[in-house]
């Protein structure tokens, strides 16, 4: 029996799952994604020096889950760009954002009431995304679970998961900014997201196809929408991540910074000159004396 049968939503989340996406939400999700590669440092120069090269960047902003994605798989990475549909009306959202005269373009879907609309929609692009590569796993391999979490999450992440090889193609090499390592809140929510799809796909979660779609749309929507307009960082995650990690993980150890702090406090220490000498009453004496007749003097 399935948890959300019974509910009036059945329908409404039947209907919002066989919603098309191209092409009017794929324009939402280009729109945003060539959005976040023109605030990245130095990109609006590169596409006056080398406009391929922007191009090249904007187009794996768009479409890099499915090339990470057919390369995991064993297809061919440029499979997708067979769609000359979407990598037309990619490439012109990648046009207007950065040449359009004026900015006139950059200038109205960048004003936030309008960017959070497309926000809203990306997620809904995001969430369709997550739900296709699990099953598109599962058609290949029907009880790889971690195969079918690898394929949802390197669809629902997009290019995060490939931001050093994107930066490599603007000239820059940041490797602290690896999406693995400090994991952004699109990210984490995609992992958790393919986790919940693989286990429906699976018939461990009592729950449509469908439902669940429209509920974790839902979800990322109100989140993603609500960070976007309070241009905040924090994860909803936080606090059950918070309470969980030290659990199962353990906490940060403090101890070896300590030390390393003691260890350089006492060579910044050594390193300081003695104080001189305290001088003697001998010494004090005969210097007064002396003051005192070079002053008779």
């Amino acid at each position: 029996m399935e948890l959300a049968a019974a509910l009036p939503l059945g329908e409404l989340a039947a209907a919002f799952a066989a919603l098309p996406i191209f092409p009017l939400f794929d324009t939402a999700y280009f729109i945003v994604s060539v959005l976040y590669l023109k605030y990245e440092p130095g990109a609006v120069e590169m596409s006056r020096k080398s406009p391929f090269a922007s191009w090249l960047c904007a187009m794996l902003h768009c479409f890099g889950s499915y090339i990470l994605a057919d390369l995991l798989l064993g297809e061919s990475p440029i499979d997708y760009f067979s769609n000359n549909s979407s990598v037309i009306l990619a490439t012109a959202v990648w046009y207007l954002i950065f040449f359009c005269p004026m900015n006139l373009f950059y200038k109205c879907v960048s004003f936030l009431p309008v960017k959070l609309i497309f926000v809203a929609m990306k997620e809904v692009v995001r969430v369709r995304k997550i739900a296709a590569g699990v099953h598109h796993a599962h058609h290949h391999y029907h009880h790889g679970w971690f195969i079918m979490m690898a394929i949802g999450w390197v669809k629902g992440s997009g290019v995060a998961l490939m931001s050093n090889f994107e930066q490599l193609l603007r000239g820059v090499w940041k490797p602290e900014t690896n999406e693995i390592l400090r994991m952004s809140f699109p990210t984490k929510a995609s992992l958790y997201g393919t986790v919940l799809f693989t286990l429906q796909q699976t018939h461990w979660l009592p729950i449509s196809e469908a439902n669940l779609i429209f509920f974790f749309t839902m979800f990322m929507i109100v989140c993603k929408v609500f960070m976007t307009a309070t241009h905040s960082h924090a994860s909803p995650f936080a606090p059950v991540e918070n309470f969980i990690c030290p659990v199962f993980f353990g906490s940060v150890s403090t101890g070896h910074s300590s030390h390393h702090h003691d260890h350089h406090g006492a060579s910044h220490e050594v390193s300081h000159p003695p104080p001189p000498p305290a001088k003697s009453k001998e010494e004090l004496n005969e210097g007064t004396r002396k003051r005192k007749a070079k002053k008779a003097e």
